[in-house]
């Protein structure tokens, strides 16, 4: 008789059991960590698969057809991810994003996004629910997630320009697919929307511009990334970053702009508004000016563990209280405990450190914990 072996937890990347305290201290809507900064987000992947294989994402020479992606059943249900949301609401988290790999892949999505929506916080405020998308399903889905009360969508997308996109994504697929997705997105009101471009010096920079007058007046903002060195495998180089100060000067050049004040603390993303009325654009500086200073965001991975920061090479592993009949208020205590010894802040180390940041332990793949 052959023998089956059922794999409980990804263990490419280390994970330990959280403790549940002695003391179970209710929730209290507000939960800071040990350097003040409050918990305000949850990003949740609700998938480790992606049908694009961005070259700085996910690869394709490391997440080939022989790749082992995570089985169905290691996958945390859409019952265990709503009750984990709950959890975390309490302890004031008030924006929750879903994000992938690809999240529009994950079966009957909108039947989360319809569990999730009913969530309240304890003041009685719905969710500010998002999510990320490469856009390539977006057409298809859009109408249906905005009836299950999504409330808006981020789309990536690294270039107008066909023949560089096609490359970026490394499966032939056309821009024009992602446009028609963002146009249906933006007919059924899921917005405002957000465009995220990552910017690789030699690669797509170029097309900076390009974006920008492309959306320039349309109500969607585009937020300029630098290109960061999440996990291992994306072959990052200081060198192919462009730093957000000179994507501004490129724009400042053709279509002024000036500064914005952020919409809340911890925002990632700085702000600004085109000075003739034309909207506004943000760019996200996680290389050349860190800001894990005011960082309230939390990550859940497809398989339920915890992490503290995008760049993390060790997680807590939830789904071990969700399966192994902890109560609410036990996982209650375990998250505020976790929470509160946080001390997590790589990129502000990595910017004061002299040496290069391969010489820091191994990260999660980003197609792992969600952007």
């Amino acid at each position: 008789m052959t023998e089956t072996i059922i794999r409980l937890t990804d263990l490419r990347y280390p994970t330990q059991t959280p403790q549940i305290p002695d003391v179970l201290r209710p929730a209290t809507g507000h939960l800071e960590d040990g350097l003040g900064r409050h918990l305000h987000d949850l990003r949740i992947s609700v998938t480790d698969r992606c049908n694009f294989r961005c070259v700085y994402c996910m690869p394709k020479d490391v997440f080939d057809k022989d790749y082992t992606f995570l089985p169905h059943s290691s996958l945390l249900t859409f019952e265990e991810i709503e009750r984990s949301a709950r959890l975390f609401v309490a302890h004031g988290v008030e924006k929750i994003r879903l994000t992938g790999g690809e999240p529009l892949l994950r079966k009957n999505l909108e039947r989360l996004v319809e569990m999730l929506a009913a969530i309240r916080t304890p003041s009685g405020k719905p969710l500010d629910l998002t999510l990320t998308t490469n856009g390539s399903l977006l057409k298809r889905k859009a109408q249906t997630l905005k009836d299950a009360g999504l409330t808006r969508v981020t789309v990536s997308l690294d270039s107008l320009d066909d023949a560089t996109f096609r490359r970026m994504n490394d499966v032939d697929f056309p821009v024009a697919s992602v446009l028609e997705g963002i146009a249906e997105a933006q007919r059924v009101g899921l917005g405002p929307i957000k465009v995220n471009m990552v910017v690789k010096r030699g690669t797509n920079d170029h097309d900076i511009v390009p974006v920008a007058r492309h959306f320039h007046g349309s109500g969607i903002v585009v937020r300029f990334i630098e290109f960061m060195d999440v996990g291992t495998s994306n072959g990052w180089r200081m060198d192919d970053v462009l730093p957000s100060a000179d994507v501004i000067a490129r724009l400042h050049a053709h279509l002024p702009v000036e500064p914005l004040e952020p919409n809340y603390p911890g925002e990632t993303a700085q702000r600004w508004r085109y000075v003739d009325g034309g909207g506004e654009i943000g760019v996200i500086s996680s290389v050349t000016r860190a800001f894990c200073g005011t960082c309230s965001r939390a990550r859940l991975s497809t398989e339920g563990k915890l992490y503290l920061c995008l760049f993390a090479s060790a997680g807590h592993d939830l789904r071990a209280l969700l399966r192994g009949g902890a109560s609410d208020a036990e996982i209650s205590a375990a998250i505020g405990e976790i929470w509160a010894g946080r001390t997590d802040r790589y990129s502000a180390l990595r910017t004061a450190a002299t040496g290069l940041p391969e010489n820091a332990a191994p990260k999660v793949e980003m197609s792992y914990i969600g952007g």
